[in-house]
């Protein structure tokens, strides 16, 4: 997977944990990463949020006074949100682990959480999360179409949640590909994609948002390939059109 080495800039993180040291505690260290930090101590104040501070990914505790962490992953302006949210709780049984994910969350992890721990979750999730931020900014803007290729390509795609789908492509650009897959996606989300491109080479790893979902196959928008990588998918594609 092609990453950067430090978060993006921009990326607003969510917090929700009701007992103030710990908020503290997580808002510093989140901060000290290079994200931007909004914390609050109930979900209620967090649905706010969501709405006014459009936030690319939720660090969400599951016990909250009032509506609990559960009842705010049922709601569904958090579900149509498509946040990525990481399930926090201190009574962590596999049962409730389970009802985190069943219910949305993408993440689930156990307290105490140690900030190494916090820090791997956070780069876990953050090419979800600037898929999101991707999204947020093309929403509205017609993308000029770069040229495209007919291929019939072996894709391995792997969505939010982790699992994987045997996929094919079925064209390619510089920019995107469109694939065949039963993965059950929705514009605005994010995956990671890897493909071996046609006439050999290395394969190419990439985080894709998904732009178009229709009975023709799924449009995917490279986000995060390598200058070098975009130039070889251009040479590739003109060699393919000929």
């Amino acid at each position: 997977m092609t990453t950067t080495d430090t978060p993006q800039r921009g990326l607003r993180v969510l917090i929700v944990e009701d007992e103030q040291a710990l908020r503290d505690v997580f808002r510093d260290f989140v901060a000290g990463l290079g994200y931007e930090v909004v914390a609050v101590a109930s979900a209620e104040d967090a649905l706010e949020k969501l709405v006014s501070e459009h936030p690319h990914t939720i660090l969400l505790d599951v016990r909250l006074p009032g509506m609990s962490g559960l009842d705010f992953l049922e709601l569904p302006t958090v579900r149509d949100s498509g946040v990525p949210i990481v399930a926090i709780s201190g009574v962590a049984t596999e049962s409730q682990a389970r009802e985190c994910l069943k219910r949305g969350a993408l993440e689930f992890i156990r307290k105490p959480v140690t900030l190494e721990r916090l820090s791997a979750v956070l780069a876990y999730v953050e090419p979800f999360a600037r898929a999101r931020a991707e999204s947020e900014q093309e929403r509205g803007v017609d993308r000029r179409p770069a040229p495209r290729a007919a291929v019939d390509l072996p894709a391995r795609l792997v969505t939010e949640k982790g699992v994987p789908w045997e996929s094919t492509c079925t064209e390619l650009s510089a920019t995107g590909m469109k694939v065949v897959t039963r993965a059950r996606l929705r514009p605005g989300h994010a995956v990671k994609v890897a493909f071996t491109p046609p006439g050999g080479g290395a394969p190419l790893d990439a985080v894709a948002l998904v732009v178009r979902v229709d009975k023709a196959g799924t449009a995917l928008w490279f986000l995060d390939l390598l200058p070098a990588e975009i130039q070889r998918l251009h040479a590739l594609v003109d060699r393919l059109r000929l």
